[in-house]
C-alpha cells in the first residue's frame, strides 16, 4: 500500500516531489525516500519516519536535477522499519536505475532462485521490489549489449514485456533510468493504482507526472490525462517527451477493493471511480442490511457515530437512510498516523488510545451505532467499543462497510496470517462477542461490489480476495498461503 510519485519537469523537482508524498502520507509512515537524475548522475535520500520530519534542508539541496521520484513506506510484510529495505532501491548495471514500487509480488521464491542462478544477480534484502528492480535490470541487459549507452523506447517496452512474463502479483512502478528519464508501469490486473497527468511549464513545454492518487496531480496544477492501464508502460524523456505501449498480452482492469474502502484518499479517483462516492454508496447498501437485522433482531438504535475519518461518508449515508441522528462521538488527535498501517500489533493496540477520545456528552445512556470502514485484526474496533461503553453508552452495535475480511491479502496489505483476522472461522454474532459488541454487522460481499462499480461500465471486477479468497493474478494456493503464514511477522 506505499505511495509513489514520479515527475519530469522543466524545473528541480525535490521540492515538488516532498509535496506530493506529503499528500501520499497515509499510503505509509514507516519510511520514505526521494531520489533525482541531474544528467546521468543521481542523487538520493532515504530515511525512517514521515515526510515532515525525514527530510533536512540540507537532503533537499543535494536533490538537484529536473526529473525524479519518490517513495512512502507501508511494511505491507508487517515488518518493522530497516534501512536497507527503505525505497527507493538502486542497482548500477545497465545505465544505472533507481526504482520504487506499490505492491507485492507472489513468485518471489522462484524470482530470487533464477536471479541468483540464471542472471547472476546478488540481492542485498528481502524486498520484492530489489527483485522487480533487478529483474527490470536484467531484462535490459540485451539492449546495453546491443547498443552501449543508447536506448530506444521499443527496447524498454520490450524489456517491460518480458518482465511480465517472470513476475507475478501486484506491481505500480516507476524508474529512473540515467540519462533516458522516467519509466511507469503498471500489472497486467492493475491492482494497485497509478495515475498519469500533464500541465504546461514556464518554457511552454510540458511537464509530466505519474503517481498513486489523482489527488497529487490536482494539487501541482497538473491535468489528469488518465490511469496508466493494466500492462501498459510509460516512458517520459528527460525534455518531456512521452511515449507509452502496451506490454502484457491478456490483461484486465481488477483493481483492489481495499482502496476505495479504505486505503485511498476519500478526494482521489481511481481508475473513474470516486473514492468518496465510492464510500457513500457503501453506506447506503449497509443501511439497507443494518435496517434489515434492527427489525430481525429488534435493535434500538439512538445515533450514528463514524470511526475518523475514513468511515465518515459511509457513516453520514446509513444515518440518513435509516433516518437517526448523526453525531461525532470520537475526537482524533491528527498527529498519530493509520493505526491499521503500523507495524506490529502491540504498536496498533497503543496508538489506538492515543490516536482517538470518546466524548461522553454524545454516549450517556444511548444506543449507538458505531461505523467503521473495515474491521481487520479488530484490535482498534475492540479498544474503541470499550471506550464507547466507558464513555456511558447504553448499548453498542458496530458496522462494517466491508465484508468479513477471511483470508490473506498477498497483494500489497499487511494481512498475511489467517489466524490474526477477527472474522476468520467466526460468525458475525461470534465477532461482536469477542470485541465486546452487543450486535456486529458486516457489509456483504455482493452490497460492496455494487456499491463500489455503480455508476460507470469501465471496471467490472474487483480484487477482493481477502473477502472470497479468489486470488486474480494467480500463483496463489493453499501451499503458497502457507508459506507467507508462516514466513512473514506478524
Amino acid at each position: 500500500m506505499c505511495g509513489i510519485v514520479g515527475i519530469v519537469s522543466s524545473e528541480p523537482v525535490n521540492q515538488q516531489i516532498y509535496d506530493s508524498l506529503l499528500l501520499l502520507q497515509h499510503r505509509g509512515q514507516d519510511s520514505t525516500g526521494i531520489a533525482t537524475a541531474e544528467g546521468d548522475r543521481f542523487h538520493m535520500v532515504k530515511a525512517k519516519g514521515q515526510v515532515r520530519e525525514a527530510y533536512r534542508t540540507r537532503d533537499m539541496r543535494a536533490l538537484r536535477g529536473n526529473v525524479g521520484l519518490g517513495h512512502v513506506r507501508y511494511a505491507t510484510r508487517g515488518s518493522a522499519f530497516t534501512e536497507e529495505e527503505a525505497q527507493p532501491f538502486y542497482v548500477g548495471a545497465p545505465y544505472g536505475i533507481i526504482m520504487v514500487h506499490n505492491g507485492n509480488l507472489t513468485n518471489t521464491r522462484e524470482l530470487t532462485e533464477e536471479l541468483y542462478t540464471l542472471d547472476r544477480r546478488h540481492l542485498n534484502t528481502h524486498s520484492d521490489t530489489e527483485l522487480l528492480l533487478n529483474v527490470l535490470a536484467n531484462e535490459l541487459q540485451p539492449a546495453a549489449a546491443d547498443r552501449g549507452l543508447e536506448l530506444t523506447a521499443d527496447q524498454v517496452f520490450d524489456a517491460v514485456s518480458r518482465v511480465h512474463d517472470r513476475v507475478t502479483g501486484s506491481y505500480a512502478a516507476i524508474a529512473l533510468i540515467s540519462g533516458h528519464g522516467v519509466l511507469a508501469f503498471r500489472d497486467p490486473f492493475g491492482i494497485r493504482p497509478l495515475v498519469l497527468g500533464v500541465r504546461t511549464g514556464p518554457d511552454g513545454g510540458e511537464e509530466w507526472i505519474v503517481a498513486s492518487e489523482s489527488l497529487v496531480l490536482e494539487s501541482g496544477g497538473y491535468t489528469i490525462v488518465r490511469d496508466v492501464e493494466p500492462g501498459e508502460a510509460i516512458l517520459i524523456a528527460p525534455d518531456g517527451t512521452m511515449t507509452s505501449r502496451m506490454c502484457a498480452q491478456r490483461t484486465e482492469l481488477v483493481p483492489c477493493a481495499f482502496e476505495y474502502i479504505y486505503l485511498a484518499r476519500p478526494d482521489s479517483v481511481l481508475d473513474g471511480i470516486s473514492v468518496y462516492d465510492a464510500r457513500l454508496r457503501l453506506g447506503d447498501v449497509l443501511a439497507e442490511k443494518i435496517a434489515d437485522e434492527m427489525r430481525e433482531l429488534d435493535i434500538e438504535i439512538d445515533v450514528v457515530m463514524p470511526i475518523p475519518d475514513s468511515a465518515r461518508p459511509s457513516a453520514m449515508q446509513v444515518a440518513q437512510k435509516l433516518g437517526i441522528e448523526y453525531r461525532e462521538g470520537f475526537f482524533k488527535n491528527r498527529y498519530v498516523g493509520r493505526t491499521f498501517i503500523m507495524p506490529g500489533q502491540s504498536v496498533r493496540k497503543k496508538s489506538v488510545r492515543q490516536k482517538l477520545n470518546a466524548m461522553s456528552v454524545e454516549f450517556v445512556g444511548k444506543n449507538v451505532l458505531i461505523v467503521d470502514d473495515s474491521v481487520v485484526r479488530g484490535t482498534t474496533s475492540r479498544e474503541i467499543i470499550e471506550m464507547a461503553r466507558t464513555a456511558g453508552a447504553k448499548s453498542v452495535i458496530f458496522a462494517s462497510a466491508a465484508p468479513p475480511v477471511v483470508f490473506p491479502h498477498v497483494y500489497g496489505i499487511n494481512m498475511p496470517n489467517r489466524s490474526e483476522l477477527i472474522a476468520h472461522d467466526r460468525t458475525a454474532a461470534e465477532v461482536a462477542e469477542v470485541l465486546g459488541a452487543d450486535h456486529f454487522i458486516y457489509q456483504t460481499v455482493e452490497g460492496m461490489n455494487r456499491a463500489i462499480l455503480d455508476g460507470q461500465d469501465h471496471v467490472t471486477r474487483l480484487e477482493q480476495s481477502c473477502f472470497t479468497g479468489e486470488y486474480v493474478a494467480g500463483d496463489v494456493n493453499a501451499e503458497y498461503l502457507e508459506w507467507v503464514e508462516q514466513t512473514q511477522e506478524s
